[in-house]
């Protein structure tokens, strides 16, 4: 019966207030990779943590214990949805700020004279700290897209990983080129050599919350503002890595918690206690679809990842077709959405226009999308694709609809 389950698409779009707001609603939006709408179950909860406990958290008065048992909440539950521990998570207010604590952190082990592999697919997120490194002796190395496919291949990682290497950063899935990296099969690899990954799942996340143990990762890390919450970022670190990482917050601090020791001036507190509203609202499409109740938050969360998966593809699918029988279009990454090969996050260029016009006239349309680099600059060098100018790139999650793509489509087919 439950593989006959599709995604109830009225039942989803009901919880998000933007598709019924006098300016949203007129907008076929597709550009959630920039950022996703957000339920109204995060909404109350952000509300009510404004008007309820907006008071520093963690004393002994009521008001300030509810806060703090509110925020805790907040990180223990999406510590579930990633198979992680509560003590594994770092919350801060954006995954570059994580990055570059952790790559202050990590300097003691990373010396002289010692090798990081960075790739070129990557958003600069993810490797801009560890590039940096460069100007203290670290060596770093690049990880290179294959030119005619737009992906990493893993016989050229084998090639760069040396006994110095320390550190490799990859992306589980591109900004722009939308291809799902097979992190599980390069965290074998990596920890062949005895090194640590970091991978970056600010693209993936939104289309289905990964397992970080399964991954064997040592760090992870995405945006929750991706991911229909508030804005910020999630890092998750092995916890007998991170308690012997040195203290990054003030001097005085001797806790160890890795939220506070690896989060110099702490977590935002609303923003962190209304994540409790985003495990909300995947609970609420669980029991939405689902008859099973005694199965854990995980598990719950792993059915529902394969409900969205199979709505995205068939969009992007949708999409894809259209632009494979346009011969000016030139798409970016895999042609085929299958088997979670790809994130619904679909790049391209057209011949002889400029991707701002082409967006433009988009735009005119009541189509949400842009054009750019998106901060994966690296990738347009390599590709020779002006850095301005850049891609269209027109990104789905599970709430957008087969009639928003056909008006896409309709709308490109006036210009392509």
């Amino acid at each position: 019966m439950e593989n006959n389950i599709k995604l109830d698409l009225n039942f989803v779009r009901n919880q998000f207030p933007s598709f019924n707001h006098e300016v949203s609603k007129n907008i076929n939006f597709f550009e959630n990779a920039g950022g996703s709408y957000v339920p109204n179950t995060v909404i109350d909860k952000l509300n009510n943590f404004m008007i309820q406990t907006k008071v520093q958290p963690y004393a002994d008065f009521e008001t300030s214990k509810i806060a703090g048992e509110q925020m805790d909440q907040g990180i223990k539950l999406f510590a579930e949805m990633i198979n992680a521990n509560f003590d594994e998570i770092i919350m801060s207010g954006s995954t570059t700020m994580n990055m570059y604590v952790l790559s202050n952190a990590l300097q003691n082990m990373i010396l002289p004279g010692d090798e990081i592999i960075c790739t070129n697919q990557d958003h600069e997120a993810n490797i801009g700290a560890w590039r940096r490194l460069s100007k203290k002796g670290v060596i770093v190395k690049e990880w290179r897209i294959n030119e005619e496919t737009a992906e990493l291949e893993i016989d050229s990682l084998k090639e760069l990983l040396s006994p110095k290497t320390k550190l490799v950063a990859v992306t589980h899935a591109s900004n722009i080129v939308g291809s799902n990296n097979n992190i599980k099969k390069i965290s074998e690899i990596v920890h062949n050599n005895n090194s640590l990954i970091i991978a970056d799942g600010v693209s993936y996340a939104p289309h289905g919350f990964p397992d970080v143990k399964d991954l064997d990762v040592d760090f992870y890390s995405f945006s929750t503002y991706k991911t229909f919450g508030p804005h910020l970022g999630l890092l998750y670190g092995k916890y007998e890595i991170l308690k012997n990482l040195p203290n990054q917050n003030h001097e005085f601090v001797d806790d160890e918690i890795p939220n506070i020791t690896l989060n110099p001036g702490g977590p935002n507190h609303e923003e962190t206690a209304c994540l409790v509203g985003v495990s909300e609202y995947f609970d609420n499409l669980f029991y939405h679809h689902f008859q099973n109740t005694n199965i854990n938050h995980r598990k719950r969360i792993e059915k529902i990842n394969d409900l969205i998966t199979q709505h995205e593809e068939k969009l992007s699918n949708i999409l894809l077709d259209f632009l494979k029988s346009k011969k000016k279009v030139k798409i970016i990454g895999k042609k085929i959405s299958e088997n979670k090969n790809r994130a619904p996050t679909i790049s391209f260029t057209v011949k002889n226009e400029t991707s701002k016009k082409v967006c433009d006239h988009l735009v005119s349309d009541k189509i949400g999308i842009r054009n750019g680099n998106f901060y994966a600059w690296r990738i347009m060098d390599a590709l020779k694709i002006d850095r301005e100018d850049g891609v269209i790139r027109a990104s789905m999650v599970h709430y957008n609809t087969e009639n928003e793509v056909y008006s896409l489509i309709n709308s490109l087919e006036k210009i392509l």
